[in-house]
């Protein structure tokens, strides 16, 4: 062998060890600063929620901190949290606001069959052709889970204001919010529905809708009304924007402090981070 060649073999030899390295091992994954995770079980039914915490780092004021709670918070969450963390950063007032997300024990963006029988009333119409049949209609059970169980333990755990509690619900979410509108029209102080699925069977939501109003009419309502802020795209889908405007219209003929605001450009699944700093502002904007 020419000494060449046994120099490049030699050379070679020596290369096998590095040229048959592994690759390393992946990165620990990100975690959001200033964030904290629990799991609870619902008492009634047994589901599994995930909750999302993001707190601020600075002294709570002397009647503690408002609270945000983010539904889908598996989707949601980390721009809420983000968007909390800088204007705590800016000194604004939305870094000063406890985030809350409900979500669920997994990583998948979302649960379907969970989120749909947890936001829904039940489905009456007949179930749309080709569709994965879904239980629905536990909007109840998990109303009572968010304000007997949930909060309570938020209030735990943290210096919470029980007066300055907001609820953001986006699609099924926002259809859910309305739902507490309706029904519990002062458990939170703020309501934010972001795309609100109002055509859910056959806008069975509107029979929950003439009840509060009629209520309202029949009498002065004892305690304060939840402020609405409303919010759709202008790529929703058609029924979703005039369904969202035509409910605005109503509640403020009413006088009930309702806003509606079309984010341009937007679509049905877009809404909800483009909305997130308006909803902060709603939510720390004091009646």
């Amino acid at each position: 062998m020419r000494p060449f060649s046994c120099l490049a073999a030699l050379a070679l030899l020596g290369a096998g060890p590095a040229l048959a390295q592994t690759a390393p091992a992946p990165a620990p994954a990100y975690v959001l600063p200033g964030t904290e995770t629990f799991d609870l079980t619902a008492r009634e039914g047994g589901q599994g929620y995930r909750i999302y915490v993001s707190k601020p780092t600075q002294p709570a004021p002397a009647g503690g901190f408002p609270v945000l709670y983010v539904l889908d918070a598996n989707a949601f969450f980390p721009g809420f949290a983000g968007e909390r963390r800088i204007e705590e950063f800016a000194k604004e007032a939305g870094g000063g606001v406890i985030v809350v997300g409900v979500g669920y024990p997994h990583d998948q963006v979302y649960d379907i069959p969970a989120r749909t029988n947890d936001l829904t009333l039940p489905w009456t119409a007949k179930w749309p052709a080709g569709q994965p049949v879904v239980k629905t209609g536990g909007n109840e059970v998990f109303a009572h889970f968010l304000l007997d169980q949930l909060r309570p333990e938020i209030a735990r755990r943290y210096p919470v204001d029980a007066k300055r509690q907001s609820l953001f619900g986006h699609s099924l979410g926002g259809l859910f919010a309305l739902h507490m509108l309706y029904t519990r029209p002062d458990a939170f102080e703020a309501i934010i529905a972001a795309s609100p699925s109002i055509w859910w069977s056959d806008k069975a939501i509107l029979a929950e809708e003439k009840a509060f109003t009629d209520r309202l009419a029949a009498a002065k309502p004892a305690g304060p009304v939840s402020r609405l802020m409303l919010f759709v795209g202008e790529k929703d889908p058609m029924m979703i924007p005039a369904d969202a405007e035509a409910l605005n219209g109503r509640l403020a003929a009413l006088g009930l402090s309702s806003r509606f605001e079309k984010l341009a450009g937007e679509t049905h699944i877009t809404v909800p981070y483009r909305a997130i700093t308006p909803t902060f502002r709603f939510v720390t904007a004091k009646p």
